[in-house]
Order: C-alpha cells, then sequence, then structure tokens
C-alpha cells in the first residue's frame, strides 16, 4: 500500500503548457481493462444498480454457452495505489458489492482486491479484455460449475475464540492466594508480586486453552462442512488463544453455530466469543490457477 497516487499528482499551476491545449486520444475498446470481482452463475439483473469501488457503476460480462458470468467495472489497465486509508475505503467498497450480488444469486466465487484483466495489445488483431475473460471462463466452466455446486446456499463464517487470562485464574488456589496475599502488603511488594501472579494467569489460561482447542473444533465440525484455522488479526496479550478459523456453514445451519458457541461460552465463563458473517465464502473459493488470465492481465 502505497501512496504513489498523490506523490505522482501534478498541481494544475505546474502542469505544462502543452497538456492544456492537447485533446486526450478517446479510448478505443482495446485499451480498456476489466476491474473483476467475482464469477457466478449467469443470472440476469444480478449486477443491476449495484455500484463497486469508488462507486464506479457494475455489471456482468457472460460468457456465451457456459452459464457463467463475472461481475465487473470498466477500468484503466493499472491496479489501485493510494493510502492505506484509501485501500481500506476499496477493498470495503468491493466486499460490499460482492456481498449484495451474492445474496441475490446464493453462489459466487469472490476475488481478492485488485484483479484486473488487461487487452492483450500485441495480439494481431488486439483483443480486448472481454474476448480474454470470456475465453478464460470458457476453458475453466467445468471446474467453475463444480465450486459452485459446491458453494451454494453456502456463507463463510469467522469464529474466534480466546481465554481471558484473568478469570481463567479465579479457579486457580495458587492465583487466589497469592491476591489475598498481596492485598495484604505495600504497594511496592505488590508490584514484585504481580509479575508472579502474572505467570500463575498465563499458566491457568493457556491449560484452558489447551484443553478446549480440540473439543470446540470437534463441535463445530459437526455443524459446518469445512474449517480453516486463521491466525487472529489482532491479538489481545491479556488473553489466550483457543481459536481463530474460517467455517463453510449451509446458510440453514448458521443458527446452529450460534448455538454451538452459546454453550461453550455456558461451560467456559473465561471464554471470549467472537462471530462474524455470515460472508460469501472467501475463504473457500479456490478459483482454478491462472485467475483471472494471466498476462497481460495486471494482478495488483
Amino acid at each position: 500500500m502505497t501512496d504513489t497516487v498523490a506523490r505522482n499528482r501534478i498541481p494544475a499551476g505546474d502542469a505544462p503548457a502543452r497538456e492544456m491545449t492537447e485533446s486526450p486520444r478517446p479510448a478505443r475498446p482495446t485499451d480498456r481493462a476489466l476491474y473483476v470481482y467475482a464469477l457466478l452463475p449467469d443470472q440476469e439483473g444480478a449486477a443491476d444498480g449495484v455500484t463497486g469501488v469508488d462507486g464506479r457503476p457494475l455489471r456482468l460480462v457472460a460468457a456465451p454457452g457456459t452459464g457463467i458470468a463475472a461481475l465487473v467495472h470498466d477500468a484503466d489497465p493499472a491496479p489501485y495505489e493510494g493510502t492505506d486509508e484509501e485501500v481500506r475505503r476499496r477493498v470495503a467498497e468491493q466486499d460490499q458489492a460482492v456481498v449484495t450480488v451474492w445474496e441475490r444469486t446464493g453462489a459466487l466465487l469472490p476475488m481478492t482486491f485488485n484483479v484486473l484483466v488487461a487487452p492483450d495489445a500485441f495480439a494481431d488483431p488486439p483483443r480486448p479484455a472481454e474476448d480474454r475473460l470470456r475465453d478464460w471462463i470458457a476453458s475453466h466452466a467445468s471446474d467453475l460449475h463444480a465450486r459452485f455446486r459446491a458453494l451454494t446456499d453456502r456463507a463463510e463464517l469467522r469464529v474466534e475464540i480466546a481465554i481471558d487470562r484473568a478469570a481463567a485464574a479465579r479457579d486457580d488456589d495458587r492465583a487466589r492466594a497469592l491476591e489475598e496475599e498481596m492485598a495484604r502488603h505495600s504497594p511496592g511488594l505488590r508490584r514484585l508480586m504481580s509479575k508472579q501472579l502474572e505467570q500463575l494467569r498465563r499458566e491457568s489460561s493457556e491449560r484452558l486453552a489447551d484443553a478446549l482447542h480440540a473439543d470446540v473444533r470437534h463441535r463445530l465440525l459437526a455443524v459446518a462442512e469445512d474449517l480453516r484455522e486463521r491466525g487472529r488479526a489482532v491479538r489481545d496479550p491479556r488473553e489466550a488463544d483457543v481459536l481463530s478459523a474460517a467455517l463453510l456453514v449451509r446458510t440453514s445451519d448458521i443458527e446452529a453455530v450460534g448455538t454451538v458457541l452459546a454453550t461453550v461460552q455456558d461451560e467456559n465463563p473465561a471464554a471470549r466469543i467472537r462471530f462474524l458473517g455470515p460472508w460469501p465464502p472467501y475463504s473457500f473459493a479456490e478459483l482454478p490457477e491462472g485467475t483471472p488470465p494471466e498476462p497481460p492481465a495486471v494482478r495488483g
């Protein structure tokens, strides 16, 4: 993530005079690229009224004879750049567009940020980006339909479970005895003893986290079709990690996941559970190799 866009901007007063008098060359069809959000079963009206990154109107590019379309906007053949804040905003806009179309269609294969299909200017004659994308879809139609069947009416959920170190030590006799002893001593001595207390809390929470991991994983897999462990984006030093995972779940089973997590919470008051989604199945899309067409396509 860089601020290249901001650095390269030329203030209006510094622009060379010739740039103020020459008319820009009209863009030809073979100059334009396609920014790709997702692949999905071709469904009329699925993109109607949906906007994407920077408010761009979205449309479907269908591959005739395949029943498959790509959700795109017309773009310059260069990936987005900008400040971290600009990239986060654009990622959020892309995600919102994908969620809207996913809710309409029930199945799609989402792309990551900055996936572009560029035209092939070196072909004779030059090939527009739409032709390259359609050809790629047609050559992978069988694999793509198999992925659609596997993901139809499924959603991704994110589950993060951790143990609060202080809460886990409340049942530890040594920790409770130490806390009582600390209350009888001076502030200076309490500060020294607090390191010992922190170590006891750490040991208690990690024992509980180790014991809980396999149990929670087993319970979740009883209601989810797949589970993939992921690193936590943000760690809290006051917590011990138990499980951070993406779940692939039938939409009809989302409530069952909530029931499992509620039971885990009731049985383990020191557990801290975060339950996010439902989202399109980003972690389970598994697109074919070279998606979308490789060079001269551009991927950020």
